[in-house]
């Protein structure tokens, strides 16, 4: 595990010095490792140059002082593939007329990269092209910087600010890219997802485990507010490289959120200045100030609305300019169920869950205080509000209201909370508002509705001859007839007195008055949540269809 990479040199790949016209190098020996790095060309002719090595030299000599035996040319090579060289440049004539045998068998044992150098190539050109090609690399690798810079500080000037930082940070780095919370819960993810199916379980484990050092408070943390920490890991099985990048809280010294990172190559220089830059802005975004997006529109309306202005007001200039978004509202209302996965959010609002929350809902208008939300979603007058699927992820069950004016928000906030509760009595991640909702089943639990109706009925199992079956359906039956004798026995094709002497047993088990209207009513509900019963199966069959705008989702 590797906690900073700022000691890297730039560098240039071995193979772009064997393919340089002019110097006409050539391997003899080692490995083929043309991606070798080389941060430097050294030259030296002393028997044991290792006290000045510093790694990823390429190390040149004319072999003046090189052993003459093959013991000493084996422990010279040993020695400067140990110091860290990136490769070993021998130059021919004017001491030896070409590459000692010895000094080959050596590089080849060590796996060393051994090159000649023509008797034309001094030692100066090889170092003037190095450092020639090393220029050129970083110069390329800063144009690549800033333009992945300005794509990922436009993204962070967009409405869904996270979800479009990450994107443009997994476009550009390759890695799949994943924002994780203070529990290490999954906020939002963008990049090519690993093809090992551990890989998720990994970065996560790694995230929380550097999590919980990052709440431990360091002065070093509060005075770099906008710094990032990285961890660093892998998995060997499948050559994945994981790393995690910790970003501070309001306070600058606890944990917020992470980044988590996982790829199929280690991170370059590249990747790591482009990873830094989206850190520093993620830690931004998610700061209080930008979760709540207090820009001076909003502050003005604010002012305004303390100061008498009614909300049709001061609506406008919390919307975008032009377009249809611009003058109604969808009001939604949320309620956190906490699970393993996705523990109780803190009171007064966590700003990680905030810029998330406004990211999936696409406003910044968003209110949370501990398991309670409300939000503000700009909207076109006849626009169905779209209902995102992760919010359910995060443990929120929401519930929409229909598009308001600014004049009706009073009406759309009460639409929203009606909303919630159906949602929550019928177990669904969220509910959108429609006229047909405003039900009385709508506002129970269908727990509590089904139970009602198995006591409500349980005495009818102590009936005798015809059985409960046979009550319920003469009662039913009774019912839907609005208490017509006649109709209920053509229609149960029995007599008239056989119709009265079932409902007076149903009234007697029951204790039960079903002259009284109310007392019917009540029997009606529940006969509509028996279990087994028509109404009761269809409400099972609805539940289980996949959700249709204006359904439960």
């Amino acid at each position: 595990m590797d906690e900073s990479d700022s000691g890297e040199l730039p560098s240039v790949p071995l193979a772009v010095l064997l393919a340089a016209p002019g110097l006409g190098l050539t391997q003899v020996a080692g490995p083929q490792a043309g991606d070798r790095p080389v941060s430097t060309v050294g030259t030296t002719e002393i028997e044991d140059p290792t006290p000045y090595l510093a790694g990823g030299e390429l190390l040149l000599t004319a072999g003046v002082r090189l052993p003459e035996d093959a013991a000493g040319v084996d422990t010279y090579v040993r020695r400067v593939a140990a110091a860290g060289v990136a490769a070993l440049g021998f130059g021919v004539a004017p001491v030896h007329p070409e590459v000692p045998p010895e000094l080959v068998r050596a590089c080849d044992r060590h796996g060393l990269p051994l090159l000649r150098l023509p008797p034309a190539t001094p030692f100066v050109a090889v170092g003037q092209a190095t450092y020639a090609a090393i220029a050129e690399t970083r110069n390329r690798e800063l144009r690549e910087i800033s333009r992945a810079q300005s794509t990922l500080a436009s993204a962070a000037a967009r409405p869904d600010a996270l979800r479009a930082v990450l994107g443009q940070l997994a476009a550009h780095t390759g890695a799949w890219s994943v924002l994780y919370d203070a529990q290490g819960t999954e906020l939002f993810s963008a990049g090519p997802r690993p093809a090992s199916p551990a890989a998720p379980g990994l970065l996560r484990a790694l995230t929380v485990r550097t999590l919980l050092r990052g709440r431990r408070p360091t002065a070093a943390a509060a005075h770099h507010p906008a710094s990032a920490h990285p961890d660093q890991g892998c998995d060997p099985g499948h050559d994945l490289h994981l790393t995690v990048h910790t970003l501070p809280g309001a306070d600058g010294a606890t944990t917020a959120l992470a980044l988590g990172q996982a790829a199929a190559t280690a991170p370059t220089v590249v990747h790591r200045q482009v990873t830094g830059t989206a850190t520093v802005l993620l830690a931004l975004l998610t700061s209080p100030r930008h979760a709540l997006s207090a820009d001076t529109d909003s502050i003005g309306a604010l002012v305004r609305l303390m100061l008498g202005a009614t909300p049709a007001e001061v609506a406008p200039a919390l919307v975008p300019a032009g377009g249809t978004r611009g003058r109604h509202w969808t009001v939604v209302h949320g309620r956190h169920l906490p699970t393993r996965s996705a523990p109780a959010p803190q009171t007064g609002g966590d700003p990680a869950q905030l810029a998330a929350l406004g990211t999936l809902l696409g406003t910044p208008y968003v209110h949370m205080d501990g398991p309670h939300l409300k939000a503000l979603v700009p909207s076109a007058p006849d626009a169905r509000p779209s209902v995102p699927a992760q919010a359910a992820d995060l443990g929120w069950v929401l519930g929409f209201s229909a598009p308001a004016a600014a004049a009706d928000l009073p009406h759309a906030d009460t639409q929203a909370e009606r909303a919630l509760q159906r949602a929550i009595a019928a177990g669904a991640p969220a509910v959108v508002h429609t006229p047909e909702a405003l039900t009385v089943h709508g506002l129970v639990s269908p727990a509590d509705a089904r139970e009602l109706a198995r006591t409500r009925f349980a005495p009818l199992d102590r009936a005798g001859a015809p059985g409960a079956p046979v009550l319920l359906d003469t009662l039913r039956t009774w019912l839907t007839l609005h208490g017509s004798w006649d109709r209920t026995a053509a229609t149960l094709q029995v007599h008239r007195n056989t119709v009265r002497h079932r409902l007076a047993r149903v009234t007697d088990l029951l204790d039960a008055d079903l002259q009284d209207p109310g007392v019917r009513m009540e029997l009606w509900f529940a006969l509509q949540w028996l279990p087994g019963e028509p109404a009761d199966a269809e409400r099972t069959r609805r539940h289980s269809d996949p959700p249709t705008q204006g359904s439960p989702h």
